[in-house]
């Protein structure tokens, strides 16, 4: 299957998500009268909805930054009682999961960076009536789980893309680096990459949490083989140090990422970047905490019972002035 058709632009995306809003139909295992029911008179009883978003975020981390916008601006645009918490371990993650539904939350916006260890915490808030969707990570696993829908992209499709855009630009080594152990997301692009480049793939696994161990890492593996001619990163902050990495060596290295922030969209224009795939996390964090919304006030469930898709669009030299003004408000 051809990947570039599907690469749309965000307005489309966007457009799409709010298409699918639906009443009663979709996945049944988030939209009984039970459910409605008792969400309703929890929120009445308390004057507005409480919505917890719980994600796998790392402190520092630009990209969740601007998923936590969009929720913010959710919850103010809807007036509800919004809660962000984020962890990046999984068994953290799980227990600020049980802790809302213990709190009294009413609805749940969760990222799954790995949905086997948050399996048990979200079928029990959704056996409790508590109505939840999943975003950015976990699209494989909503729908077992009981959740709503999942506002992200397909990771493998967004991979294919980036693969056949490498392969576009005539590059024949390049470097797959995965910035987080055990995210399945990032593992996913890794893969749906390699499916579609004609030349060779290799992963190359860093710590998000470490930037400038991080780069020194990548700057090793480029000194130690110089037929590497490229380089696709799975985050904006990573795509900074592996642009300074190259830069170190003085190495002709083609460098593409995933995510966008402000250095990103610059470095795009400068020459730096070849390319970004944007999933748009301001629209996971507004959508999600909206589609929640939704939920309680009006039984709606987005999505139709398929994903709300997020991304990806392609951000290049040609588009990145249009979206820089964006990103350095902080919401792209």
């Amino acid at each position: 299957m051809k990947v570039r058709r599907g690469l749309t632009l965000g307005v489309v995306a966007l457009a799409f998500a709010l298409a699918g809003c639906s009443t009663g139909s979709g996945n049944s295992s988030g939209s009984s009268s039970d459910t409605n029911t008792k969400a309703a008179s929890a929120g009445s009883a308390k004057g507005k909805f409480r919505i917890d978003v719980i994600t796998h975020a790392n402190a520092g981390d630009s990209f969740w930054d601007v998923v936590k916008a969009g929720a913010v601006q959710a919850g103010k645009d809807e007036g509800v009682d919004l809660h962000y918490q984020s962890d990046g371990d999984v068994g953290k993650q799980a227990t600020l999961i049980d802790n809302a539904v213990a709190s009294g939350t009413d609805g749940l916006v969760i990222s799954m960076a790995n949905p086997d260890g948050l399996e048990k915490s979200i079928k029990a808030a959704v056996a409790a009536g508590i109505p939840v969707i999943t975003i950015n990570s976990g699209i494989d696993k909503w729908k077992e789980f009981g959740a709503i829908t999942h506002v992200g992209q397909s990771e493998t499709l967004a991979g294919e893309g980036a693969g056949e855009k490498l392969s576009s630009l005539g590059v024949k080594n390049v470097l797959c680096v995965i910035q987080e152990a055990g995210n399945v997301a990032l593992e996913q692009r890794c893969a749906g990459a390699k499916s579609k480049f004609s030349g060779k793939m290799t992963n190359l696994q860093v710590d998000n949490t470490d930037l400038a161990g991080s780069e020194a890492t990548i700057e090793s593996k480029i000194q130690s083989d110089s037929s590497i001619d490229g380089i696709l990163t799975l985050g904006g902050d990573m795509s900074g140090q592996a642009v300074k990495a190259v830069a170190a060596t003085g190495a002709k290295i083609q460098v593409a990422t995933f995510d966008v922030n402000a250095d990103v969209v610059k470095n795009i224009s400068d020459g730096k970047l070849a390319f970004a795939i944007d999933q748009q996390p301001y629209v996971q964090g507004y959508l999600g905490v909206t589609g929640i919304y939704l939920k309680l006030l009006n039984g709606n469930d987005i999505g139709g019972g398929q994903p709300v898709y997020s991304g990806p669009a392609i951000i290049t030299k040609d588009n990145a002035a249009d979206v820089l003004k964006f990103a350095q408000n902080g919401t792209r």
